[in-house]
């Protein structure tokens, strides 16, 4: 039994560490789209800006809309199959973008990182994947590990921007999406050397009951909590985010020094990822939410007190930290409320919900700063992690009440 466990660890950092790798590739979608998608939106429109963030958002419903059918797919042709299918989609994506700027075309451009986004929508089940291939103790440093893989997304991916982005001269910003189809290409290739077992460890080792109703899964009390802390964490660093280089720009900023905002940003986001998974053992998994949440508003605080360049930074770094605390905790707390035999059911809805959410979020954002500016972004923030930081608190004296009866 022991020798069979020790094996079951090496494949699980195996898995863990192939998935972090197309994470650090396939993942640098996402600062690409974030960071130039609001402004190749700007370019591309007319004297009505409202809809600048509008590709942004494109690519978060993507990843929404995606996420049912990526469950399915995986299903049908294994996790391995699906992963490289969907470094496919987002290589398609790139390239839909890149001819969408040449044709001056704003509609087909938010069709391209549509694209790119349900090509995402499988990166985002890399860390169920990890999760589910691991021991029940490895499983928080395996999310911690395959969403470390997201540092150096935040180098390629914004260093990609800078060196590509007018490579294509005068045609702005089409260079970096064609970067995407390398990219995504790939990954695909990395991706081509997982292996993943039919059945996961956890089930193999800790679980054989049957699946429950899907349901009776999403109404637990802890559920619906992590569900809304990981979504708020999630949606508000989406909601902030895509705003900021718009922000930044607007306020006589560089893109290029929007573009490094982002990468600072991004690397926030996934750079805790190396002891999240430690911390969450040392001190639990409601602890580090709260600290992601309070992180959050702290960034809010930050984003109020000026518009100097430090300030966009120092805001987006503590957005990273914020969402890294948050949605992993999140993420941890959700994992434990279902079975092996009810994963893809439960991990299919509960990414359709978050980046329908997201989706949203990036959307209100230009309409908000358009209409408010920068300052109502960061307003927003503090109601919303307040709210989820009384959901913990509530939820912790449910427990307390029932520990003590």
């Amino acid at each position: 039994m022991t020798e069979t466990r020790d094996d079951l660890y090496r494949e699980a950092k195996r898995t863990a560490l192939i998935l972090a790798s197309a994470q650090a590739i396939v993942g640098s979608a996402a600062p690409i789209a974030i960071s130039m998608g609001g402004l190749a939106g700007f370019y591309l429109l007319g004297s009505d800006k409202s809809l600048a963030t509008a590709p942004v958002t494109g690519f978060n419903v993507g990843i929404a809309l995606g996420a049912l059918p990526a469950a399915a797919l995986m299903r049908a042709v294994g996790r391995r199959n699906g992963f490289m299918a969907g470094g496919l989609v987002t290589a398609s994506g790139g390239f839909v973008a890149a001819s969408a700027l040449f044709q001056s075309s704003f509609w087909l451009f938010a069709i391209g990182l549509l694209l790119a986004g349900i090509g995402n929508a499988f990166l985002q089940q890399y860390r169920f994947a990890a999760a589910d291939n691991a021991p029940s103790d490895f499983k928080p440093k395996a999310i911690s590990w395959v969403l470390g893989g997201g540092v150096f997304a935040a180098i390629i991916g914004p260093q990609t921007v800078i060196y590509t982005r007018d490579l294509f001269a005068p045609i702005q910003f089409a260079g970096a999406f064609a970067a995407l189809v390398v990219l995504g290409l790939l990954g695909s290739f990395i991706l081509s050397f997982l292996r993943l077992p039919k059945e996961a460890p956890s089930a193999m080792l800790d679980d054989h009951e049957p699946a429950r109703p899907l349901l009776q899964i999403l109404s637990q009390p802890r559920f619906l909590v992590s569900l809304f802390c990981g979504v708020a964490s999630y949606a508000l660093m989406s909601f902030v985010m895509t705003g900021a280089p718009l922000a930044m720009v607007g306020c006589g900023f560089t893109p290029d020094e929007a573009t490094l905002g982002i990468s600072w940003h991004v690397m926030a986001m996934f750079a805790p990822s190396f002891v999240t998974g430690r911390l969450i053992a040392r001190f639990g998994k409601e602890t580090i939410v709260a600290t992601g949440l309070l992180t959050l508003i702290a960034c809010a605080i930050v984003a109020l007190s000026g518009i100097e360049l430090w300030q966009f930074w120092t805001a987006l770094i503590l957005l990273g930290i914020g969402w890294n605390f948050g949605f992993i905790g999140a993420t941890a707390m959700v994992a434990e409320c279902y079975r092996p035999s009810e994963k893809n059911s439960v991990q299919g809805v509960h990414d359709f919900l978050l980046f329908s959410t997201t989706a949203f979020a990036s959307l209100m954002s230009g309409q908000i700063y358009n209409a408010f500016g920068w300052n109502m972004l960061a307003w927003i923030v503090i109601p919303v992690a307040g709210s989820c930081l009384l959901a913990l608190g509530v939820m912790a004296i449910g427990r307390r009440s029932r520990q003590v009866a």
